[in-house]
């Protein structure tokens, strides 16, 4: 573990996207810096990911947000970026396209379990869900999520549920939580820029291509 160096990367990060902006702003992202680096000295953070997150928090700070970073949830979940504005609240989860070794021979209906389940488990949990993914990552986002909750079907969501429960079952996604998942936002991370695409759901489909998240066994 090297403070000095993460230190020294985010200070640079959050100061070159300070430039310019508002000290109200600069203060909510000096307040994330801060606690990134409380976050690394404990061991719970990487540079990687903390950069995402610094990027992500200034888009939304941007937008008269105040954000939190590694927001405990509830007993087993912590999310990546918390935000809160009057009544309303955000939450950004961030997806790399990590896969383990173990699904080396079924990396995109990992991917896409992993994605259905982290819809389904933290949207709940705010107004407002946001994927966050750099440009070198595709989200495999399964098309039910393209669909508000009323226009559904039951038949789809279940051979959704079925489809997680392969590679998530310790807890299990619950058959209500992926009917009334909602997914509002994607964001493109541009960590060299220090600044946030932002994608509603149907143009990220468009643009990222319909044939690669359609073969997904039809999920």
């Amino acid at each position: 573990m090297d403070l000095e160096k993460f230190t020294e990367d985010v200070t640079s990060l959050a100061g070159k996207m300070s430039k310019g902006e508002p000290p109200e702003n600069v203060e909510r992202l000096e307040f994330v810096k801060n606690r990134l680096i409380d976050l690394y000295q404990k061991n719970l953070v990487k540079i990687n990911h903390s950069a995402m997150e610094l990027v992500c928090a200034r888009h939304l700070i941007r937008d008269g947000y105040t954000v939190d970073v590694e927001k405990q949830l509830t007993d087993i979940l912590v999310c990546d970026v918390f935000a809160t504005k009057g009544d309303g609240s955000a939450i950004v989860e961030i997806e790399t396209g990590f896969i383990p070794p173990e699904h080396a021979l079924d990396p995109l209906a990992y991917y896409a379990a992993r994605i259905a389940s982290k819809i389904a488990r933290y949207s709940k949990h705010a107004n407002k869900f946001i994927l966050a993914t750099p440009p070198v990552s595709v989200l495999p986002i399964p098309a039910i999520f393209r669909k508000p909750p009323r226009d559904r079907q039951t038949k789809d969501v279940q051979e959704l549920k079925i489809f997680c429960d392969k590679y998530y079952s310790n807890p299990p996604v619950a058959e209500d939580n992926l009917l009334n998942a909602h997914l509002h936002v994607v964001y493109i991370i541009n960590i060299d820029a220090g600044r946030v695409v932002e994608m509603d759901v149907d143009s990220y489909f468009e643009n990222m291509g319909d044939a690669l998240l359609r073969g997904m066994s039809g999920i």
